[in-house]
């Protein structure tokens, strides 16, 4: 790798950012608006325009402020419907910021599309910013020649991709957090407590904790790292002077979490008992508190989960699992356990490695016990400790002794991970969200295995509106999964069993066709209705399930044409 380390750094970092950018942009803009967004934007947007953070319960205002900031700087002129009750009494109380969402994108006249566009903007800045601390990360413990490694797979992993273009907090908190991480890593780097780094980890862990709630779970897995002997220093005063520069660092970073959410000072706003009780008392920020309270009563369980045809209330232990094996693209799956084999064998990578292994590992573990299985993105927060480690595969000795070769064996293995990376990511797009590597047989066979977000999350709307238009049909029947509206496309439909529209997911109990024997028509079945994922029965779709469609819109709208 020695001729590696002439070459400057920007001739190695600018046409990965340049075609990281290009498809990024230009894949987003034929995304329509997923699931999820529509709530982020409104509650950033709020927060921007009226300091109040009250629909920021289940989501700090931090990584929604961010993305709703070019829409406040260049769309003054956004309705807000302040004067709805789901505002200004926050009913009902269960999904309010739903249905303010729900007012300001579809009925108050706004250009959804130009909002949209400009709200993914900072999210696609942020991914930037997650692979610059992944490379700077990876030069700081592994050495230069890693660094292009750990930048090039935390921008061109298509699952990263998939939600680095969209004005959700999935991809924001999973890069603030791992800032976090990398700043406590310098500071616990330090023989001696210096204020400058306890500084820089407590903004970390502030802008962590204000950036997603489950980053929460972190919270004991770096107490744990503070306590391990992976530092300088030796001896069991180091490790209580590292966790004691944790510890008040953690409670310095709730300043940081309370100056984003405006310095909110009100009553308490707990939904359930025990904590109901204090809501007769004024503290600081209130929405804060009760997020956590919501965060904990979800994990718990009570949304559906789908995996292989099945359902569940509680979820399944092995959801996680076959997300990991079925969505990770398979260079970076065999990437993973070399590096960790090989770093760990190490002496000298002993420490770096258990350090960057150990978060991951105790999170996807978390997790498997959790009742909230509804994506592979609930994972995205492992893949920044990953990718900086297998990275450090650069600067492992090679297994072939006395190799008289510029690059190890090893190093051209990594170039052939990324190469085969690079691959899959043009082969997959602008589909990024319904990625399912070769395991799983491809995102085609994807939504036989998981649902929602991890392949149909309402992203292919425009598409399907283009397809029509190409395939020259009038009108389809349609069974939507996805907030956003077809009326405001002008999309020719007729509605059919879907979630959440009213219009859709009122039709459950009396579906417009015949279940056994469906009539003749266009058929354009999101694949989450398709599996009946909202509903209890699973009897509407039967029929379409047993068949294979005869085209497809992306890879979350399936195309049925029922003949005579």
């Amino acid at each position: 790798m020695a001729r590696w380390r002439n070459i400057p750094a920007s001739w190695l970092i600018t046409p990965l950012v340049l075609l990281f950018f290009w498809l990024a942009v230009s894949s987003l803009v034929g995304d329509s608006p997923t699931m999820d967004e529509q709530n982020h934007l409104a509650r950033g947007l709020a927060f921007l325009r009226t300091g109040d953070p009250r629909l920021s319960l289940e989501h700090p205002p931090l990584v929604n402020a961010l993305s709703a900031l070019p829409v406040a700087l260049l769309m003054p002129d956004v309705t807000l419907p302040l004067d709805d009750p789901s505002w200004t009494e926050l009913s009902p109380p269960d999904v309010y910021w739903y249905v303010f969402a729900e007012q300001m994108m579809w009925h108050s006249g706004n250009d959804v599309t130009t909002m949209i566009f400009l709200a993914r903007l900072p999210i696609v800045f942020l991914t930037l910013g997650l692979a610059l601390v992944g490379y700077h990360f990876a030069r700081e413990v592994w050495g230069r020649p890693s660094a292009p490694f750990a930048f090039f797979f935390l921008l061109f992993d298509p699952n990263v991709l998939a939600h680095g273009r969209y004005t959700t907090t999935d991809l924001g908190g999973a890069a603030f957090l791992f800032l976090a991480a990398f700043l406590l890593w310098r500071m616990w780097q330090q023989p001696q407590w210096t204020w400058r780094s306890w500084l820089l980890a407590s903004i970390g862990l502030g802008l962590a904790f204000g950036s997603k709630l489950s980053n929460l779970v972190f919270v004991p897995i770096f107490a744990l790292l503070a306590l391990l002997p992976l530092y300088p220093g030796r001896g069991w005063k180091t490790a209580v002077r590292r966790l004691v520069q944790y510890l008040t660092a953690g409670l310095a970073s709730l300043l940081v979490v309370w100056a984003i959410f405006g310095f909110e000072w009100g009553p308490f706003r707990f939904a359930a008992a025990p904590w109901a009780a204090l809501n007769q008392f004024n503290g600081p920020m209130p929405t804060f508190w009760a997020g956590i309270a919501q965060i904990l009563a979800l994990g718990s369980g009570g949304r559906a989960a789908f995996l292989l045809g099945q359902f569940s209330t509680d979820g399944f232990v092995a959801y996680f699992p076959v997300a990991f094996l079925s969505k990770t693209p398979l260079p970076l799956l065999l990437l993973l356990p070399l590096a960790a084999g090989l770093l760990l064998w190490r002496k000298e990578s002993r420490k770096t490695a258990v350090f960057l292994l150990l978060p991951p590992l105790l999170y996807f573990l978390f997790n498997l016990q959790s009742g909230l299985n509804i994506g592979y993105r609930h994972l995205l927060p492992m893949l920044p400790f990953l990718f900086v480690l297998s990275s450090g595969v650069a600067v492992a000795p090679s297994p072939i002794p006395n190799l008289q070769s510029p690059i190890s064996s090893l190093q051209s293995l990594l170039l052939l991970a990324a190469a085969s990376l690079l691959v899959i990511t043009l082969w997959i797009y602008p589909h990024f969200l319904s990625y399912f590597n070769v395991l799983a047989g491809g995102p085609a066979n994807g939504g036989r295995i998981l649902v929602d977000s991890n392949i149909d999350w309402g992203q292919d709307l425009l598409r399907l509106q283009r397809w029509m238009a190409e395939n020259d049909v009038a009108q389809v029947k349609l069974g939507w999964f996805g907030t956003a509206d077809p009326d405001y496309y002008g999309l020719n439909y007729e509605p059919l069993p879907g979630f959440p529209r009213p219009q859709f997911y009122n039709l459950w109990t009396h579906p417009p066709f015949d279940t056994a024997v469906p009539e003749p028509g266009i058929y354009a079945i999101s694949v989450s209705s398709l599996w009946e994922s909202q509903w209890g029965e699973k009897t509407v779709y039967p029929w379409f399930r047993q068949r294979e469609p005869d085209d497809r819109v992306g890879y979350s709208i399936l195309i049925f044409k029922v003949t005579e």
